[in-house]
């Protein structure tokens, strides 16, 4: 089976096709996955240079880009995976729908449309989340295999305009924890960097100084000076046990840039690196929460801040030293950010279970889609 996958739901205007081969799913039982795929091509045309200079995504900018991109990355996307009459060599289009930014949305579902309509080949809604989900088991290589997945599993999707803790009790079985009440990590990275003017987007230049400061401070040994409270992190309410808020962390480091008269080199990266850890601190301390209280058998991260090396190394040391045999998946760092492999991945193992296409009559962008 092949499964042309298209990704317009931010600033990157993406199409891969996949190739899987064996079934993908076994019917009796949901938690025996036995896959192989191979990526025939993974085509990414990134807006990030052009918006920012905006300090952010310009939605209406965004939706002009993916109009000029999707004709030129889907030519490539063919060519790379040498494929000459796609009507009769490809078996589904998959097209992310939700969430996002509508306008975004928009002109990928379109474009699906048009395709799914002029080639006669069904076309599938996917969830942008889930395909974050599935990122997991991507590969650097382009053959691979997925097998034996265990759940129950537990899920933090961290990315630029989203932070959930999502309970997976079974292939496509999805219960949602807990989420940001505002700002989601993503988010939070992008406003702290645009305060120390250290440009779009931010989670990278936060890191670059971060790792800059705290090998200064393993060498040198000085005392920490600048700390910032881990909000939520002690919440186990029942109305806040697995939410963020990262909105007073960022009015918090705004405060403290108030305090110096000079933001010098020294300063912005030690307030990079309080920021980082004060983030990282309040985002592993749930999961773990979250694993331990559910009988988690795997810990997924997943979404563009998955990139994080920090919040990688850190989460994976924090579940080795529980008492909890815990599996831990994280993506290849190249498919951490908004990729339609993922996508395709997803509506792979959906097709499986439900074969019921989109009605192009009714199929709509949804910006705040939640995983079901």
């Amino acid at each position: 089976m092949r499964i042309l996958a298209i990704e317009t739901s931010c600033d990157e205007t993406a199409i891969a096709i996949l190739e899987f081969k064996n079934s993908g799913v076994n019917s009796r039982i949901n938690s025996r996955i036995n896959s192989r795929i191979k990526i025939l091509s993974n085509v990414v045309s990134s807006q990030v240079k052009l918006h920012a200079k905006w300090g952010g995504v310009v939605p209406m900018l965004a939706k002009r880009e993916h109009q000029k991109n999707l004709p030129a990355v889907l030519k490539r996307a063919l060519v790379r995976a040498k494929i000459k009459n796609p009507e009769k060599e490809i078996d589904l289009i998959a097209v992310v729908n939700g969430p996002g930014l509508e306008p975004a949305l928009w002109t990928g579902i379109n474009f699906a449309k048009a395709l799914s309509t002029t080639w006669d080949i069904p076309l599938l809604p996917v969830n942008h989340l889930e395909g974050h989900l599935f990122s997991v088991f991507l590969q650097k290589n382009r053959e691979f295999s997925i097998s034996n997945f265990q759940f129950p599993a537990v899920a933090l999707l961290v990315s630029g305009g989203h932070t959930e803790i999502v309970l997976m009790k079974g292939l496509l079985k999805y219960k949602i924890l807990g989420q940001t009440r505002d700002d989601a990590a993503g988010e939070a990275f992008d406003k702290v960097a645009k305060m120390l003017g250290l440009g779009y987007p931010g989670g990278p230049a936060i890191a670059k100084l971060a790792s800059q400061w705290n090998s200064k401070f393993l060498i040198s040994n000085s005392p920490k000076k600048i700390e910032f409270p881990r909000p939520m992190i002690n919440d186990n309410s029942p109305a806040g046990e697995y939410d963020f808020s990262f909105s007073g962390l960022k009015t918090a480091v705004l405060y403290k840039t108030k305090e110096f008269s000079k933001l010098t080199p020294k300063i912005k990266e030690e307030i990079c690196c309080e920021f980082q850890q004060t983030v990282i601190d309040v985002l592993i301390s749930k999961t773990i929460h979250a694993a331990k209280k559910h009988g988690a058998k795997t810990v997924i991260l997943a979404g563009g801040v998955s990139a994080n090396k920090e919040l990688r190394k850190q989460l994976k040391y924090k579940l080795q030293a529980t008492s909890y045999k815990l599996n831990f998946l994280v993506p290849a760092k190249k498919f951490t950010g908004d990729n339609a492999t993922m996508i395709a991945l997803a509506a792979y193992f959906r097709w499986n279970k439900k074969k019921r296409p989109a009605n192009l009559q009714t199929l709509k962008a949804d910006g705040n889609l939640k995983i079901t």
